[in-house]
């Protein structure tokens, strides 16, 4: 990973402020949501004990049936189609472990509208006139008013409208008989009919009777009514705080009274528009219950809060509102009377200071931690990116410094190493690498010279002694002594041998600077070449591959001949007896290749960068009465490459069988006259 991106990454690490922040705010915000929360509680609690003061909501049983408000009109006809939209709340006929069907009751201004749905798949038919209906499968419907009740039976053989028989005796105000619509599918039986609303009902029973499981014929369960109460609704609004929408529902949860209006409308009174809404919920208020289950046109709530305030316990919960993007504070508290529950009470508000105040702490935290990351991220970024500079120049530089040989490269010794006037550590690096390549630049110079310095200093020692052996043979010497003058004697030889190479390779080295090119065809230099070492392979075999065409060379032709004299003599030293070796001349755009492969051990990986290297060798230890190997000449054809303008090399055969020494030649550079 590069510098500059290790920095972003610590740039990174701002983001905690932002992140704090974020916290703060969301501590900030549940704070605020608490308190806005206690003030509706307390509204709440204000608002039911006035309801229970004034008498509003009267005490109910547990049981009664619900009275919704027709969606549209209704046609009595025996089928559901017009009860679709009020199905959802349909109320069960019996317990609710032995149900047996489904009762939908609803008014409008023509009257009170009854639907049963029964499951029956076992019919047993009678119409209400029969002596045995009452043992058929049959409806028994019960109604009530201030007087008393009286029990109607709903029973029919066949599909159609029928004619309900009452059971018992006349009462005041109640109808003698009732027309009703049966319809029959394979699922069950539905009946539906009208009753006017002069009959001013308190209350309606309806059971059902199916003929296979027996039981009472004429029991019934008659329930009050409960409905939607336009007076208490009155009593509400006058209660309730302004810009609040006030539900009062009964123990079980159907609807008794509502006044006010929630405006949830992004953007409308104050509410937060929909993105800031969005934003609020979230970043910071991310627990929030269901809209749809605190829909404001729905007869009936039975979340967990309306259960838990029938209880008794007063709560509250912040939900989505009904429009996208906005959000609702519910305070749901008891409304007692002699510590029973008469109903619920539910205050709804639409949260305004909260998000706004919530959305505004955090717009002004994310443009502050933006811009402080921005500036934070571009500082770093552009420090890192000084810094790789840098780094990079030096780095450059360090690489430039030395030639492969380990000379100090020409522009390094033209001028200081760079940076090194910085007063930063990068300059403290800088002014260490400067002294270092300093001294080892002048312990190579001193290797370079080592040879020739050597082989001056041998000569005198080395004739002295050569003289004292000369002497010591015109001696009277003891015959057990011989041997010993004798190995003195090829010693001096040897070191004879290894001071003329010494001097060879500096005097090479004199020669390769001052040699003249001229204009030649290298194909006629490396052809005698080969003709000449065919002599000296012996029993190995030399091939040697020429271009077809002519290849012409601003070079110095014997030094050429050197270099592969050079390479020759190494390629013999790995060679077997009965190996081989190929010599091939290669044209390139930019000048010619001369490769010299043989078969033999491969090269060490480590080994094929500092083959051409001064004092560099890879043969075995040279035994007595081998010529000594310095490792010169290797070094000899490196130079003879870089006075050609170009590069030595040696790389092992793809098939494994040996190496390959080449000699990339660009030619020699043509020295122009001067006028």
């Amino acid at each position: 990973m590069t510098l500059r991106r290790k920095l972003l990454l610590v740039a990174l690490c701002t983001l905690a402020l932002p992140i704090a922040g974020w916290l703060y705010v969301r501590q900030m915000e549940t704070l605020l949501r608490d308190g806005q929360a206690q003030a509706l509680l307390a509204s709440a609690h204000a608002v039911a004990r006035s309801l229970d003061v004034i008498g509003a909501v009267q005490p109910r049983d547990d049981g009664g049936w619900y009275v919704q408000r027709t969606p549209g009109p209704i046609t009595v006809d025996g089928y559901g189609d017009d009860w679709a939209p009020l199905t959802p709340w349909s109320q069960l006929l019996g317990p609710a472990d032995k149900s047996r069907g489904k009762l939908l009751l609803a008014e409008d201004a023509g009257g009170l509208y009854l639907y049963a749905d029964v499951s029956d798949t076992h019919r047993t038919r009678a119409d209400t006139g029969d002596a045995n209906a009452l043992a058929a499968d049959h409806l028994i419907l019960s109604l009530g008013n201030a007087v008393g009740r009286r029990r109607y039976l709903l029973a029919s053989a066949a599909p159609g409208s029928l004619i309900a028989r009452p059971l018992d005796s006349s009462v005041d105000g109640l109808p003698e008989q009732l027309t009703a619509q049966w319809q029959e599918d394979g699922s069950g039986y539905q009946v539906e009919l009208q009753l006017p609303r002069s009959l001013a009902l308190r209350s309606i029973g309806m059971s059902v009777y199916d003929a296979s499981l027996g039981g009472d014929p004429t029991a019934v369960d008659a329930r009050p009514l409960l409905m939607f109460s336009p007076a208490l609704s009155n009593e509400l609004a006058q209660l309730a705080p302004e810009r609040v929408q006030a539900r009062v529902l009964n123990p079980q949860g159907w609807l008794l009274a509502r006044s006010g209006r929630l405006i949830t409308a992004p953007g409308a009174d104050g509410q937060p528009g929909w993105f800031a809404s969005m934003v609020y919920r979230s970043f910071l208020a991310t627990h929030l219950e269901d809209a749809n289950l605190w829909s404001q046109d729905v007869p009936r709530l039975d979340t967990s809060e309306v259960v838990q305030a029938r209880n008794g316990k007063p709560v509250s919960v912040w939900r989505s509102g009904e429009e996208r993007g906005s959000v609702v504070l519910t305070a749901a508290v008891p409304i007692e009377h002699a510590g029973k529950v008469d109903g619920v009470l539910l205050l709804e508000q639409a949260s305004r200071a909260v998000p706004l105040l919530a959305n505004r702490a955090l717009l002004g935290l994310m443009l502050t931690s933006f811009g402080v990351l921005l500036v934070a991220g571009g500082i770093l970024l552009a420090f890192a990116t000084r810094l790789s500079l840098r780094l990079g120049r030096l780095r450059n530089a360090a690489e430039r410094a030395q030639l492969n040989d380990g000379r100090l490269d020409g522009v390094f010794e033209q001028g200081r190493f760079p940076m090194t006037d910085a007063t930063d550590e990068i300059g403290d690096l800088a002014r260490s690498f400067e002294r270092l390549f300093e001294v080892v630049g002048g312990y190579t110079d001193y290797l370079r010279t080592l040879a020739s310095k050597l082989s001056h200093e041998l000569n005198t020692p080395l004739a002295i002694v050569k003289s004292s052996l000369d002497n010591l043979e015109h001696a009277a010497l003891p015959a057990e002594a011989q041997p010993y003058l004798a190995r003195a004697r090829d010693g001096v030889a040897r070191l004879g041998t290894l001071v003329r190479a010494m001097s060879e390779s500096s005097r090479m080295e004199r020669s390769i600077t001052a040699a003249e090119p001229e204009d030649i065809d290298l194909r006629d230099v490396v052809r005698g070449c080969a003709d000449a070492y065919r002599s000296l392979v012996g029993t190995r075999q030399l091939g040697c591959v020429l271009p077809a065409s002519p290849l012409i060379m601003h070079c110095a032709p014997e030094l050429i001949a050197q270099a592969l004299d050079k390479l020759l003599d190494n390629a013999l030293s790995f060679t077997p007896e009965n190996g081989w070796l190929r010599l091939t001349l290669q044209t390139l755009d930019d000048g010619a290749d001369i490769e010299l492969a043989n078969q033999g051990p491969l090269l060490p990986e480590a080994m094929q960068g500092r083959l051409f290297d001064s004092l560099v060798s890879l043969r075995d230890k040279a035994t007595p009465g081998d010529a000594p190997h310095l490792g010169l000449g290797l070094y000899v054809v490196r130079l003879v490459a870089e006075r050609h303008e170009g590069i030595a090399s040696a790389r092992n055969l793809e098939d494994g069988s040996g190496v390959a020494f080449s000699l990339r030649l660009r030619g020699m550079p043509r020295q122009r006259l001067s006028g």
